[in-house]
């Protein structure tokens, strides 16, 4: 008995290390994905740095809602705020409504990608910037809609409960049981996991079918030409972004989808008791739960180890070394030497055209302002 409570605390424990490390980790990652693949020039089209920013910022949304305001103050305060109405409501429609835009943005994209590379029409409809952000403002404000019942699934009522200074009773947001709670609740789980893993999975293998029918066509010289040009390179990098994300999300989500399954049918009963870690399922529903929520901030790592451009910027950005290369600022970026001034005849005024000789320009790299010489 003493082991199992031994784990208990343990487990409980880490839990309490795991969960706030996540948000002083995750936040600040994600915003600065945000800015790398919104305002550096990471090499990626123009709808997958839409799609990709979207995604930054809906799982900080998460992290927010999910990690920080929910699990953070669930271990570390006796009452936090959303105890009381209406915040019990409310934080389950911002909780699943992150979570519904995270999930869908990544189906979004991947159908996406596999329109562009399969479908010649759809490849002008869909690559259009201004297609793009009204498709992920769409998926943010559908999802947030349909997250609007589960303002009904938590209740409010006065607990009992013994601390130092005696028994007292708080309001506690708890779980309602009822039908209607346990419909919307499976609804949910299917289409915030279920359904969105079966579709990822499903395009993926579409678009890597497509890929490996399209090399057969050409010679390895043909490919080597086509792999050259900008624009099928930006392709290609795009699919590899593309598809590390979606693995990220079927492996990452896939547990917690099993496992809230098995709690809901073989030991959905009153006298279940969630809390006892001394059961297998209570500890795999935990672990999964922790994976899911790493789901949410795994993409910063994620792209600094598939992109090669995303990494350059990324240490061009912590440097902050800025390379001039544009033309028109030629007098401000180069510092010339005269080696001699002649007049066109010495006794024609002063008005004359002067003719200067130019022999050495040396260029200069201009630095931001986060370090003065």
């Amino acid at each position: 008995m003493s082991g199992t409570m031994d784990g208990s605390t343990i487990f409980i424990a880490v839990q309490k290390v795991y969960y706030p490390l996540l948000c002083i980790v995750g936040i600040p990652a994600n915003l600065f994905t945000f800015y790398m693949i919104r305002f550096r020039k990471c090499g990626m089209s123009a709808t997958a740095v839409i799609y990709l920013s979207c995604l930054a910022i809906m799982d900080t949304c998460y992290l927010v809602w999910v990690i920080l305001l929910d699990l953070c103050l669930t271990f570390l305060q006796l009452q936090p705020f959303w105890h009381s109405h209406p915040w019990c409501g409310i934080m389950g429609i911002l909780q699943y409504g992150a979570l519904y835009s995270s999930s869908w943005i990544v189906v979004v994209f991947t159908i996406e990608r596999y329109l562009v590379l399969s479908v010649t029409a759809a490849t002008q409809r869909f690559t259009r910037p201004r297609t793009t952000v009204l498709t992920c403002v769409a998926i943010v404000v559908v999802s947030h809609l349909v997250s609007l019942p589960m303002g009904w699934i938590n209740e409010v009522t006065p607990v009992n409960q013994t601390l130092d200074t005696g028994n007292v009773t708080l309001p506690r947001c708890h779980y309602r049981e009822a039908v209607y709670s346990t419909v919307i609740v499976w609804v949910t789980s299917f289409l915030s996991a279920g359904v969105p893993i079966v579709l990822v999975i499903s395009y993926n293998s579409l678009i890597a079918y497509h890929l490996c029918r399209s090399s057969r066509l050409f010679t390895q010289e043909e490919w080597r030409t086509i792999r050259g040009s900008n624009t099928q390179g930006m392709v290609r990098r795009t699919i590899i972004l593309l598809g590390t994300v979606s693995v990220a999300f079927v492996v990452l989500s896939l547990p917690r989808f099993v496992t809230y399954c098995i709690l809901r049918t073989q030991y959905n009963h009153n006298d279940f008791d969630r809390n006892d870690y001394a059961l297998a399922i209570n500890v795999a529903s935990d672990v999964a739960n922790m994976l899911q929520n790493l789901n949410s901030t795994t993409n910063f790592l994620l792209y600094c180890v598939v992109s090669r451009r995303f990494r350059q910027e990324l240490l061009g950005t912590l440097t902050c070394r800025v390379k001039a290369q544009e033309l028109s600022s030629f007098i401000t970026q180069n510092t010339m030497k005269v080696f001699a001034v002649a007049h066109h005849n010495s006794r024609s005024p002063a008005r004359e055209p002067i003719h200067v000789v130019l022999t050495e320009h040396k260029r200069i790299e201009s630095f931001s302002h986060c370090e003065r010489p």
